[in-house]
This record gives structure tokens, C-alpha cells and sequence, in this order.
């Protein structure tokens, strides 16, 4: 977004709020709504998660102080909103967390929004047994193709760290895609 600071203050006043909120939904729904989806799986849950994601940005637009990127405070929500969700469904379901996701992975081939292969599949097994940072992390990196500083400003942890949880979990879905 060229002039962040310009579109902020439209976003803010109420006269140009709605028109503002609008270009917002239409630059940033795809973006946000396949980075969820790369947390929790389903399309639905996805679409789900999008909703309550765009709700709390516009209940929250007020309070976005502009000490980091507009981008990055909005994929704060949606990661949050993602891993809320995968908590809640979990617990609602009497399960842990990890087998609520290995319940989700099982059901992506028959999701028709999945266009993945069994390869795809593999892959998202592997990327579940890792600890929940480093999923998002490499879920980040390696499907969104995000830049290092904008997954430090998105879950607030310096760039070494990222780089160091993203070349474990590399390793261990190596390991884990060799073995099974």
C-alpha cells in the first residue's frame, strides 16, 4: 500500500470509513484467507475465521497505534483468530489439539476446495507434529513465501529465531516425509 498513513485515516474517519474498509476487504480477503487456511485447514472454517477476522479489524481500527504495519497488525488477528478457533474446536470436541488437526488433515481429500495431492496430504501430517510456532512459521515462509521481517512483526519474534525455528522444522519434515 503506497500511502499507509493516508489509508489509516480513512479507515478512521467516519465519512470515508466505509469506502476505506471496503478497498481493505478487496486488497487483503484472499491474502488473509489463505493464510487461515493454511492454520486450519478447512474451507469453511477458513470462510469462518475470515468473518470473525475482518470483524475484529473494523472493532478494532481505532486502537491500531501504527507501530507496525497495517499488513502485518491484520495477520496478527487472523493468526490468532486461526489458533482461538483450532483451540476452541478442539476443547468443544474433547480432544488435544493435535489430534483435532490430524482429524482435519485426514478430511482434506474429501474437502472440495483441496486441490492438493497425497503428497499434500503427507506434508501437512508432518507439518502438524511440529510445535505450534513452527508450524506457523514454516507455514509462512514456505506456502506464503513471507519474508522473515514481516513473520517478525506478525508473531513478534526476531528474525534469528525465525530463522533457526524454520530450518528445525525443515529438518524435521524431512525426516518425518523419509520415514513414513
Amino acid at each position: 500500500m503506497e500511502n499507509e498513513k493516508v489509508f489509516i485515516e480513512a479507515l478512521l474517519n467516519p465519512k470515508t470509513q466505509q469506502n476505506a474498509f471496503r478497498e481493505l476487504l478487496h486488497l487483503y480477503q484472499k491474502p488473509l484467507y489463505f493464510h487461515i487456511r493454511n492454520i486450519v485447514l478447512n474451507h469453511d472454517d477458513a470462510d469462518d475465521v475470515l468473518q470473525n477476522t475482518f470483524l475484529k479489524i473494523y472493532q478494532n481500527l481505532s486502537n491500531f497505534k501504527g507501530e507496525s504495519k497495517l499488513y502485518s497488525w491484520m495477520y496478527r488477528i487472523a493468526t490468532n483468530e486461526a489458533l482461538n478457533f483450532i483451540n476452541q474446536k478442539a476443547r468443544k470436541n474433547g480432544t488435544t489439539i493435535e489430534e483435532w488437526q490430524n482429524k482435519a488433515i485426514n478430511s482434506l481429500e474429501s474437502d472440495t476446495y483441496y486441490d492438493g495431492d497425497e503428497i499434500q496430504v503427507k506434508l501437512q501430517k508432518a507439518i502438524a507434529d511440529l510445535p505450534e510456532k513452527q508450524q506457523l512459521v514454516f507455514k509462512m515462509k514456505y506456502f506464503q513465501e513471507m519474508k522473515y521481517e514481516e513473520i517478525s512483526e506478525i508473531v513478534d519474534t526476531s528474525v534469528g529465531a525465525l530463522k533457526a525455528s524454520y530450518h528445525i522444522a525443515v529438518k524435521k519434515i524431512e525426516e518425518y516425509l523419509k520415514n513414513n
